[in-house]
């Protein structure tokens, strides 16, 4: 039992307890059920100049060794996506450093025998500066950065481009640019659906703000290109676009659930078929997530929500809206578990959620089992509190 302050919207502390840490257990394989990506973030120096805009200076100790840990259970890691500060704060320079560093780190110290299996790494344009580009000059772009991450010998991610989504006029450009790149793609990619919760500005994606209408378009680019798709990310927050575009899929193509508030029905499926996880909370519960599919691997779907379906509330709170801002979070839960030094973030992002939000954090992994080292979680949100001039216990 450890005891925590914790702190409403009127500044009031109650005092709570959280009951015995559950054992969870490293798999000796690897999964044979599902396959499972946590989307990681990245960790800056703390005493770097964490401002927005200024470039980011990373602490790669930290940054790697999160990683790692990601792989000791069991889990492939997401890289260089929205989770690392993708349009948020990382760089153009910092991207590929990260990329590069993330691959290599892989190959020596993952434990996966294919590297794709290990580490995917998100391909945009976000490296022009321009806010408006041509067609061609999008197409370019993305391929200047699929063209370096195929040198490392990641896995790729197709994210979302928020210059496609203002420069296209018609979903027949969606089909038009990704088509181009599929082509150059030397193995089967992953696609990235990134809905507006995450980034206003991709809102009507694929053509049209309606899901239904946008799904045709990419059932159509997967469809023309099934053997270079080896799968889609899709992050709506909307379970029932979800399962409709996963029933339409060709076979061989997978669907990573992206929805940080379903995942749990989403990943175990309804017995005829199922997502796959490409998560940025199983980067908050990464335990968590890697023992629920060692309960499905074992074809215990019992134990698998009584381990996973907990968190589902925390990854609410962690993404709850402004939902871009739940980078906060996740570095958050990582510094009360020890990965890092600090809760610092590029750009300053670690001031984008109030404290009685993060209190809020705090008392939902408890009661979710994702706080590894309770006493040490309490002592570092304590004196959080305290450096903000409350003082836990009064």
């Amino acid at each position: 039992m450890t005891a925590f302050s914790l702190l409403d919207d009127h500044g009031r502390l109650t005092s709570y307890e959280s009951g015995a840490v559950e054992p969870l257990t490293r798999p000796t394989g690897r999964f044979r059920s599902r396959i499972a990506y946590a989307a990681a973030h990245v960790v800056p120096y703390a005493w770097s100049d964490n401002v927005p805009g200024a470039p980011a200076e990373i602490d790669w100790d930290a940054t790697l060794g999160f990683r790692r840990h990601l792989w000791s259970w069991g889990l492939g890691v997401a890289d260089a996506m929205d989770t690392a500060q993708r349009n948020m704060g990382l760089d153009a320079a910092a991207t590929r450093e990260l990329i590069a560093r993330s691959a290599a780190e892989a190959r020596t110290e993952s434990g996966f025998d294919d590297l794709a299996d290990a580490v995917v790494v998100g391909v945009n344009t976000d490296h022009l500066d321009e806010p408006e580009i041509s067609l061609d000059r999008i197409k370019a772009g993305y391929l200047d950065q699929l063209e370096f991450t195929q040198q490392q010998g990641a896995g790729v991610v197709l994210m979302a481009s928020r210059h496609l989504a203002r420069t296209a006029q018609s979903p027949q450009d969606y089909v038009d640019v990704y088509s181009a790149l599929l082509e150059q793609a030397e193995s089967p990619v992953i696609l990235h659906w990134l809905g507006e919760a995450f980034d206003p500005q991709l809102a009507g994606y694929f053509g049209s703000s309606d899901a239904a209408e946008a799904s045709k378009i990419v059932l159509q680019i997967i469809g023309e290109h099934a053997d270079k798709v080896r799968g889609i990310k899709m992050s709506l927050l909307d379970a029932n676009a979800e399962i409709a575009v996963r029933a339409e899929l060709p076979d061989g193509v997978r669907l990573f659930t992206g929805d940080d508030f379903n995942y749990v029905g989403l990943i175990e499926g309804d017995g005829e078929r199922h997502s796959d996880a490409l998560l940025g909370a199983f980067a908050a519960v990464g335990p968590n997530a890697s023992a629920a599919i060692q309960a499905l691997d074992a074809g215990d779907h019992d134990r698998y929500r009584s381990i996973l379906g907990p968190t589902e509330a925390l990854s609410r709170q962690i993404f709850a809206a402004p939902t871009f801002y739940y980078k906060t979070g996740v570095a958050f839960l990582s510094w009360l578990n020890g990965h890092q030094p600090s809760p610092a973030m590029i750009g300053g992002l670690h001031s984008a959620r109030s404290l009685p939000h993060l209190s809020e954090i705090v008392r939902l992994a408890a009661e979710a089992n994702a706080l590894s080292d309770p006493d040490l979680a309490a002592a570092r949100w304590h004196g959080l509190l305290s450096l903000n001039g409350i003082e836990a216990g009064r």
